[in-house]
């Protein structure tokens, strides 16, 4: 259990080291007058801290750095008030892919560091109209537009010229069974077949259906990523093995995707630091995230990476502000 004053002290601590990326020595503190405590009172707590395994002594004339530990007290009990953050994010009548796109490159440009941003699954998305088209005598072709704005074409050729009024018929029909259907719904497939349907009607819908077979496929989320170049830039990476593994990582989204989708279950925005991070291309670094989406699901995850000693006040009041935003604009989405 920390004492006011030392708690007072690690958050000097961590705040200075934010912002210098240098140790911090008693000497300094002193000189703060919030501390009101001379060199020999600080040495003393911050000998306590280190004890503790909150701060760490790179050398022995050297000042205290925090460590992964003290960072995690900080970020839990110590931050300043929780803060709205400032965002401008035009989401309104963008398609989802923009969106995304958008919020991410908002995103890297505001804090200054690598952002991430998952898509929601395609599989969540519903169907919100069919369109058929006679485009020559044999050639028909099948539009589909998702509730997330996305759009689906397939041509189709047959042997003998089809009739257009089968079309305008087949257009009308898989509107009214198909409208509001999940992408990934068992049942999508079902609603192409009805007892009740002629010989050359039940035909068209089943050439038809392979227009629909690839709307959910096996395709995986989706990540955006912008900001490696400022995470690389200066000296905040400086372990070649470290860069190697981190650029891996994010060559390899299945990873990072795991790692992401911790934040889905979270109720707030979740910070990991160090060595809290599962995956190793992220022990040295930090990362912010929250999830967005619908009231009653979670469909993606907002998040920035950066290293332990960014600013986690704005960082993540940013991450909780774009996470918000972004779940304002998938609830228009899917309910239009």
């Amino acid at each position: 259990m920390l004492t006011p004053r030392q708690e007072l002290i690690l958050r000097k601590v961590v705040e200075a080291n934010q912002a210098t990326g240098l140790p911090v020595g008693s000497k300094t503190l002193a000189e703060d007058a919030e501390l009101g405590c001379g060199p020999s009172t600080i040495r003393n707590e911050l000998a306590i801290l280190e004890e503790q395994g909150l701060l760490e002594h790179p050398h022995t004339s050297a000042g205290r750095l925090p460590t992964d530990a003290g960072r995690r007290v900080y970020v839990d009990r110590l931050l300043p008030a929780t803060r709205r953050a400032s965002l401008d994010l035009p989401l309104v009548r963008r398609e989802v892919d923009e969106a995304m796109q958008l919020t991410t490159e908002t995103l890297a440009q505001v804090t200054n560091l690598l952002a991430v941003v998952s898509a929601p699954p395609l599989e969540t998305a519903t169907i919100r109209h069919v369109e058929v088209l006679l485009l020559q005598p044999q050639v028909a072709m099948v539009v589909v537009i998702t509730s997330t704005g996305g759009v689906t074409k397939r041509m189709l050729t047959f042997d003998a010229p089809v009739d257009s009024g089968l079309v305008g018929w087949a257009g009308e029909y898989l509107n009214e069974r198909l409208t509001g259907i999940g992408l990934g719904a068992r049942m999508l497939h079902q609603r192409l077949t009805d007892p009740s349907l002629g010989v050359s009607e039940q035909r068209f819908l089943d050439a038809l259906a392979p227009a629909f077979g690839e709307l959910h496929g096996t395709a995986e989320d989706t990540l955006y990523v912008e900001g490696a170049a400022r995470l690389l830039g200066g000296d905040r990476m400086q372990d070649v093995a470290q860069i190697n593994e981190l650029m891996s990582a994010l060559e390899r989204r299945v990873a990072l995707l795991g790692v992401l989708r911790v934040a889905l279950g979270s109720r707030d925005v979740l910070v990991r630091i160090g060595s809290e991070n599962e995956l190793p291309a992220l022990r040295s670094l930090a990362l912010v995230g929250a999830g967005y989406g619908l009231p009653a699901r979670r469909l993606g995850t907002v998040s920035v990476i950066g290293p332990v000693r960014m600013d986690y006040a704005r960082t993540i009041a940013t991450v909780r502000e774009a996470a918000l935003q972004l779940s304002r604009y998938v609830e228009d989405v899917y309910d239009a």
